[in-house]
């Protein structure tokens, strides 16, 4: 996985100071990061006021010092809530964070495209299969394409099994539904999300047939496994990461690969497995 883009989320370190989190960063042999506001001390997504506040502009000049790239902005929050008058409150919030991210030098803001669950939006819900749950997702994105429009931003949509798009089929669902619009929307590739509950024997065919038909719109591969990475480091069974860094590389065109869920402690150890230097 030589000359690859390898990036990081921002939370796997201690919520710090743009400076000093990006010499951390790039001291641990990152090269480009998924920025979550969270990991600087402020809100994922401000409201209005508080984002008035912010000199992201600062912000980015800070956190790319030492030579890193900002790769995406975390705009995640449950556009499929059951309470959809709050959903729409936090749309007008992540609107008008997304219009600002070009201040960043971001490719893409991330979301969630949330759950029926009340109290988390990455856990799984019956109701996440209605069809009300899907029209919800769709009108809260309308103003959230709006706004990656002007901003010259990709909005990116990543298949989770708990969420609405669950998978590769909702996934192309959203983009013929979409039409025209879609145009905005990229996908990340998070392999242990997309085996979701699948046996490992069937973990090949789920992913080739994502990267299959999903690949050309892929924006960001991130990397985790369907064991904690303490785990995997200590022999237990994953991901077939020599195919997963075959997929990548096997994409039309070249995306970073973001490594998620580790802590300062393991990273050494996590980044030479994604690599496959371990």
């Amino acid at each position: 996985m030589s000359g690859v883009d390898l990036g990081v989320f921002a939370r796997c370190f201690p919520a710090q100071a743009p400076e000093p989190l990006g010499r951390a960063i790039a001291d641990a042999g990152f090269s480009s990061v998924q920025l979550n506001l969270s990991a600087i001390g402020l809100p994922t997504i401000p409201d209005a006021q508080a984002l008035a506040d912010i000199d992201l502009v600062a912000v980015r000049r800070d956190l790319e010092a030492p030579g890193l790239r900002i790769w995406g902005l975390s705009g995640s929050y449950n556009l499929a809530h059951p309470d959809q008058e709050r959903a729409r409150e936090q749309t007008e919030d992540a609107a008008r964070l997304i219009r600002r991210a070009p201040e960043l030098g971001v490719v893409a803001v991330t979301l969630c495209t949330g759950s029926r669950n009340p109290d988390d939006m990455w856990r799984a819900h019956p109701d996440n299969d209605t069809a009300e749950a899907w029209a919800d997702l769709l009108r809260n994105l309308g103003p959230l394409l709006d706004a990656a429009e002007e901003a010259d931003v990709f909005l990116a949509v990543e298949p989770e099994p708990g969420n609405v798009i669950s998978g590769t089929d909702a996934a192309v669902r959203l983009l013929d539904e979409l039409g025209e619009r879609a145009s905005r929307i990229g996908f990340i590739l998070d392999p242990a999300n997309l085996v979701g509950e699948t046996g490992p024997d069937e973990y090949e065919t789920v992913l080739r047939d994502a990267f299959d038909r999903l690949g050309s719109r892929a924006i960001c591969v991130h990397a985790k496994d369907v064991v904690t990475w303490d785990e995997r480091i200590a022999g237990a069974a994953g991901l077939d990461f020599d195919l997963v860094r075959a997929l990548h590389a096997a994409l039309p065109h070249p995306v970073p690969v973001v490594v998620q869920d580790a802590d300062p402690a393991n990273l050494a150890a996590v980044r030479a497995l994604v690599l496959g230097d371990a």
